[in-house]
């Protein structure tokens, strides 16, 4: 009766371990599985404004204005502005 006892708690003690184990291993991937959904919808959202950025280009190019396209590197690469232009800046992060 004791040697049953005693594989009975031993049984219980490895049960209990596995399933501390197996919480563990759930909750990390579980994790590891919310980082990669974050970085996928990062991704989709630098390529959304990657082919904004491009249509944008594109309708540039199709206008055979240049102009247009020195003012808009002028404004974006080196941040000049016209002398009466007023340019606010979000910085709310959003």
């Amino acid at each position: 009766m004791k040697k049953r006892k005693e594989k009975s708690i031993l049984l219980r003690v490895l049960v209990l371990c596995v399933s501390i184990y197996l919480v563990f291993s759930l909750s990390t991937l579980w994790g590891e599985l919310n980082d990669g959904r974050q970085r996928l919808e990062d991704y989709r959202n630098q390529i959304s404004e990657t082919e904004r950025k491009i249509d944008e280009y594109k309708e540039l190019l199709s206008d055979g204005n240049e102009a247009k396209i020195i003012e808009k590197a002028a404004r974006d690469r080196l941040g000049y502005v016209f002398a009466d232009e007023q340019v606010y800046i979000d910085v709310s992060g959003s």
